[in-house]
């Protein structure tokens, strides 16, 4: 696909969105980014347009719909973005007690439902854009996980949120081909940033957001459907996921939990 000179970005202020921002961020190339937390929001928006890039940054909770939309319509209005990254997400797990009824309501709010207050506004917008010469309209990458293809006792509310917005996004992308709109599904493995930071147990394949975020880009540029990752790690989800649960479940009970 053409390289994008108009991206959004939700959850921009930190890890593989700070980093996706970081990378597409270069003369010409306009930046819409969200976030929640103002000051690291600011660092990441002056870091890309030192890169030379415009880039507009906007504090927002993704959970809030109609903020959401307005934001969408306006960055609609002033540089209609080629890319939409639903990136913004929560993690936590059942260390510490167990996961409270709370804890897994915000973990779907925001990884669900901010995903959805991101790509349905998105979709709009770009139906009723002039397709290019090649009959697109706009590409969307949604934020999943290897976690979404098994439930672990370790994060339950967590991996079903994962799963819900990869099933949505692979739906979507068959959906929304006729409209020439390209749907993609991203999901990562370990990736080190503040959501694992505190992390106290083995995290197989870690890598850096840095790296993770060029894995991301050059799986947007050939329009992958899924682009998931590391694949060692992305081959022992796949063969947990096809083993019956009563061959996994004891195992899977002994696994560190995320706190």
């Amino acid at each position: 696909m053409a390289e994008p000179r108009s991206i959004l970005i939700t959850g921009a202020s930190s890890g593989i969105g700070e980093a996706l921002a970081l990378a597409y961020a270069d003369s010409g190339v306009s930046l819409a980014l969200s976030g929640r937390d103002p000051e690291r929001l600011e660092d990441v928006r002056a870091a890309c347009v030192a890169r030379g890039a415009t880039a507009r940054a906007r504090v927002l909770d993704a959970t809030d719909a109609a903020a959401m939309a307005a934001w969408l319509a306006v960055e609609e209005a002033t540089a209609a973005p080629d890319l939409v990254i639903a990136n913004a997400g929560i993690s936590a797990g059942s260390g510490g007690g167990g996961e409270s009824a709370e804890q897994a309501r915000r973990i779907m709010a925001v990884n669900v439902d901010g995903a959805f207050n991101t790509v349905l506004p998105a979709i709009d917008h770009m139906k009723a854009r002039r397709p290019d010469a090649h009959g697109r309209r706009g590409q969307i990458a949604i934020m999943s996980s290897l976690a979404s293809f098994r439930g672990f006792p370790g994060a339950p509310a967590y991996c079903a949120s994962k799963a819900a917005v990869r099933v949505w996004g692979e739906g979507l992308r068959g959906e929304l081909h006729r409209y020439g709109i390209a749907v993609s599904v991203i999901c990562p493995g370990y990736v080190r940033s503040r959501m694992t930071a505190n992390n106290r147990f083995p995290m197989p394949f870690l890598m850096d957001a840095e790296r993770a975020a060029r894995i991301i880009r050059r799986g947007l540029e050939r329009d992958r459907a899924r682009i998931a990752f590391p694949w060692p790690m992305m081959a022992l989800v796949w063969l947990l996921a096809a083993l019956p649960p009563a061959a996994t479940d004891r195992a899977l009970r002994r696994l560190p939990k995320k706190e």
